[in-house]
């Protein structure tokens, strides 16, 4: 049985979560439900996400939106393929991600990858099937799973900003590496989905707080 998310499911296990760990429970008490954070799960969502890897989310969506433009509206594999370097890079695409948005249009056209298909899928053998593609790691196949799947027990590999968050929540002189979070984040299966919503929550609302000072 695959569980997946939905915003009412989500205020449900917030409140779960937080009866288990106060940690988690300082941040839904303080700040509230976090938003689902959900994207469609389609070709141009991955090319987002490929975009937001090692990125302010800012620059990606600028170049996401860009590409969008250019597109007359609608991201899709042919499209892109038409495209030329220099039109990508237009868009404000690197060179590595033209290749990366590229590779991954070609994939969905030859069928080597079937997003539909991806939807039934237990996360694990999800995931192998889209670290199949050039440029497609652990971070952005669990980005996928978890905002345009809506799987609820994936916590991405790597993110900057959920090691940020529990270093902040819990007062750490010391980041917590990728390994090492995800070794901490055993603990919220099999929920882990949820806590990261959570904790990006929280990331977002400090950096809010900060701003307005």
């Amino acid at each position: 049985m695959i569980e997946t998310l939905s915003a009412e499911k989500l205020a449900l296990i917030c409140s779960e979560l937080s009866d288990a760990d106060s940690d988690l429970a300082f941040i839904f008490e303080t700040y509230g439900v976090p938003p689902l954070w959900e994207r469609d799960p389609n070709f141009a969502t991955l090319v987002h996400i490929i975009l937001e890897q090692q990125v302010s989310l800012a620059s990606a969506l600028s170049a996401y939106n860009k590409l969008k433009e250019t597109l007359g509206g609608e991201i899709t594999p042919e499209k892109v393929l038409r495209l030329s370097d220099e039109e990508m890079k237009a868009a404000y695409f690197s060179r590595q991600k033209t290749i990366y948005a590229r590779e991954l249009a070609k994939a969905i056209l030859s069928g080597n990858l079937d997003l539909q298909s991806l939807q039934t899928m237990p996360d694990e053998q999800a995931k192998i099937e889209l670290k199949k593609i050039k440029g497609i790691g652990d971070w952005t196949a669990d980005i996928y799973l978890l905002m345009a799947l809506l799987r609820a027990d994936v916590m991405p590999k790597g993110d900057l900003a959920l090691h940020i968050a529990w270093q902040k929540l819990k007062n750490l002189e010391h980041r917590p590496g990728a390994d090492e979070f995800l070794a901490i984040a055993e603990k919220w299966k099999p929920r882990r989905a949820v806590a990261a919503r959570l904790l990006w929550h929280f990331y977002l609302s400090k950096r809010s707080e900060k701003a307005k000072k």
